[in-house]
């Protein structure tokens, strides 16, 4: 096994899984998961056992397609699955699961992460190692995936899951089914469970819903409403909206912060204020949806790649929405990070800070340095390529610098490494390197 330097507990690089499709049933009142997963993949260099990341729920069935005599064991955190002879590099294989149990989030340096009930219903906040606390897969954010999920639970909930393509109710169950060929890390794969009142909004030319407790359907209209508009400003700055719809869940219960997931922004009831008060974080979770849902991670160092981006993405909409320009926004932020601690390396954070607000606002302000360095229409001819050549993939931080200087033609291996290797704040660069952009 090989999982990532800072989830070395998770996933594994010699592993790759192709698709999956889950069959569960979840009783709301009693948080009982059953199901059965099929996972369709190949390994990368010779294996004796296909290990999978599974926690808190029990395995009590395993098939490999064409191995009758395959045999598996389940520790605290691993599913191991042996069949009865080794596999080959590049081999194929096909596992079916059947598991269950009561499903709970797992805990970790970053807190209790995965599956979690809310007063009624549930809801799945995996980044970054949770998914296995609701089924088995390889969590590793560099693999990602098809999904095909069929979820039944009790008549009366919505469910959330991604693109619907069926609902059907019989004698007080309802069965939804979803499916997605986007490419899906792990911990961007969710299942949100409430009782719901669902909107459609036409966001451009991208379906959108809205899932909401009725009670609070005044003030989600109120916050959301220029929701439209920012998805129309985003797709100019980074290109065309990279998924098959955007679905925006409001739980009933309060949130410590909002979420993404693949195609969902999830947001709790506490944030939702009807004044606008969590209008930057809706921008925040759109723009995940490129960057970071789109844009992959290979590897959890380069965290920045998603949070800088998104949070950059928060500034650029305060500038074409008629507030504060990004360059003001910037200044702000560069003189509170300066007046805060100077132990974070950006490019390498550390598991302990990945999540660090310092990184979300260093890692815009490099965004910001690059776009004072080459100017306006350079970097959002980079943001736009980089969404067009690793949509659906994943990348790193050189990638990234790699493809910066290609596009805008200017030398920046300097400059990144100033931003992103370095501890001490560098200063920004002088404001006439940019053309301001309306």
């Amino acid at each position: 096994m090989s999982g990532d330097p800072y989830t070395p507990q998770s996933g594994d690089l010699h592993l790759r899984i192709e698709h999956y499709d889950l069959t569960l049933d979840y009783r709301v009142g009693t948080n009982r998961l059953s199901g059965t997963a099929v996972l369709r993949g190949h390994v990368i260099e010779p294996a004796r056992s296909i290990v999978l990341d599974l926690v808190g729920v029990r395995a009590t069935r395993v098939r490999v397609a064409g191995d009758k005599s395959a045999s598996f064991r389940q520790t605290d955190r691993k599913l191991w699955i042996t069949p009865t002879r080794a596999l080959g590099g590049g081999e194929e294989f096909t596992v079916t699961v059947t598991y269950a149990g009561a499903p709970r989030p797992r805990r970790s340096r970053w807190g209790t992460i995965g599956w979690e009930e809310l007063t009624d219903g549930a809801i799945v906040a995996a980044q970054p190692t949770g998914a296995p606390t609701w089924f088995p897969c390889n969590d590793h954010p560099s693999d990602k995936a098809a999904y095909r999920l069929s979820f039944t639970t009790d008549a009366g909930y919505t469910v959330v899951a991604g693109r619907r393509t069926g609902q059907v109710t019989r004698g007080g169950r309802t069965t939804w089914t979803f499916e997605s060929d986007t490419p899906t890390a792990t911990y961007l794969a969710t299942v949100q469970v409430g009782r719901y009142t669902t909107d459609a909004i036409l966001l451009g030319e991208t379906k959108g819903e809205l899932h909401y407790p009725r009670s609070l359907g005044a003030r989600v209209h109120a916050d959301f409403a220029d929701l439209p508009r920012m998805m129309a400003v985003f797709t100019d700055a980074f290109g065309p909206y990279p998924m098959e719809e955007y679905a925006v869940v409001v739980t009933a219960d309060d949130l410590e912060i909002p979420l993404e997931a693949q195609g969902i922004g999830i947001f709790g009831a506490n944030h939702i204020d009807g004044v606008g008060g969590v209008e930057r974080l809706i921008a925040h979770e759109l723009a995940h949806q490129w960057f970071g849902n789109s844009v992959g991670l290979a590897r959890w160092s380069d965290i920045w790649l998603n949070e800088g981006f998104a949070c950059y993405a928060e500034w650029i909409w305060s500038e074409r929405s008629g507030g504060p320009t990004a360059h003001e926004k910037a200044l702000s932020h560069h003189a509170r990070l300066a007046a805060l601690p100077q132990d974070l390396l950006l490019g390498d954070p550390g598991p302990d800070l990945m999540f660090d607000d310092r990184v979300y606002k260093r890692g815009a302000l490099t965004l910001h340095a690059l776009r004072l360095t080459v100017g306006d229409d350079a970097f959002f001819d980079v943001l736009r390529a980089w969404t067009q050549t690793y949509g659906s993939a994943t990348a790193t931080r050189e990638d990234f610098v790699a493809l910066a200087e290609q596009v805008s033609g200017a030398p920046l291996a300097g400059l990144f490494h100033v931003w992103l290797d370095t501890r001490p704040l560098p200063p920004l660069p002088p404001l006439p390197g940019a053309r301001r952009r309306r």
